[in-house]
């Protein structure tokens, strides 16, 4: 029986079982208890440790802010567990919560989103939130938990590691390419339509690729989104720079000076230094660490 002045660890996991569900339904649920031992579990704790955890209301239960630092030691405690079960025992880990990736639209889009089935099925309670846009994430505002950037910030608590470098070129389609003057040189390019980004709306600099080309050329038609650049491109509007790894799925598109035009960018995958060690933030890093990884080749695109 347990010493009534003593804490059971057990009780931690039931305050993130409210904090990952919404409700005290959902964390019951999760838990495979009832109603009544969730609520009973959390009021002994709050007992224990003289701190109110919740706001209880009509709406759901909020986290006060002792609630929120009960609930971060509540994770890290899981993460050494986890940490511990896999590498001792050797065993998949189950994992519960949810992780946010954001993402470059086509790196998110084109790559990230197709591959993350076999990730779901090694951990089928986790949940996973994809944001995929061009935009800059703060981890620090909990925007994501994972950010793929195509810069290393210089500030802030941020932990970050290369993944790779990417290379991207021109890319026409051929019913474009029918309608307008030959293609033999950069010299050439100017007299051609082009697709781009709103310059205005970068949100990073390495996306402005055009003077990379020639600074002869600008856009006819702007997207602050790369698949609709994309589309754009694929409907003959015009010629574009695209990653390799996302032209490679469309046979159609027709590489234009490939041998004298190449630029290379690289992704970072960022965390914050308060949250990259949690179980379900490391195992999503490490996924992500492992594909593109295995298909390094996909980002090199075409060589000279």
């Amino acid at each position: 029986m347990l010493d009534q002045g003593a804490i059971d660890w057990d009780d931690f996991r039931f305050v993130l079982a409210i904090v990952r569900g919404g409700s005290v339904s959902a964390a019951a649920k999760q838990l495979g208890v009832d109603h009544a031992t969730v609520i009973r579990r959390v009021d002994r704790l709050e007992k224990h440790l003289s701190a109110k955890l919740f706001d209880r209301r009509k709406t759901g239960y909020l986290l006060t802010e002792a609630g929120q630092r009960v609930a971060d030691s509540a994770e890290a405690m899981e993460s050494t567990i986890v940490a511990n079960q896999e590498q001792v025992g050797g065993s998949v880990a189950r994992l519960t919560g949810t992780v946010r990736i954001g993402a470059p639209d086509g790196f998110g889009t084109a790559f990230l989103a197709p591959r993350l089935a076999p990730f779901a099925d090694r951990y089928p309670d986790l949940d996973l939130q994809l944001v995929a846009t061009a935009r800059l994430f703060s981890l620090s505002k909990r925007e994501a938990d994972i950010a793929i950037s195509l810069t290393m910030p210089k500030e802030g608590r941020i932990v970050g590691r290369k993944l790779l470098d990417y290379r991207l070129g021109l890319y026409a389609a051929p019913g474009y390419l029918d309608r307008f003057p030959a293609i033999t040189s950069r010299q050439d390019l100017p007299q051609h339509r082009f697709v781009g980004y709103i310059e205005e709306l970068l949100f990073t600099p390495e996306l402005d690729y055009l003077p990379q080309v020639s600074p002869r050329i600008s856009a006819r038609f702007r997207s602050a989104n790369l698949i609709a650049q994309l589309n754009a491109t694929l409907s003959g509007f015009g010629i574009a720079v695209l990653p390799h790894f996302m032209a490679s799925d469309y046979p159609q598109l027709v590489p234009v000076l490939p041998e004298e035009i190449s630029i290379t960018r690289t992704f970072w995958m960022l965390m914050h230094a308060d949250s990259k060690d949690l179980a379900r933030i490391r195992a999503v890093a490490d996924y992500i660490g492992e594909i593109v990884e295995r298909e390094r080749a996909l980002f090199a695109g075409r060589t000279s």
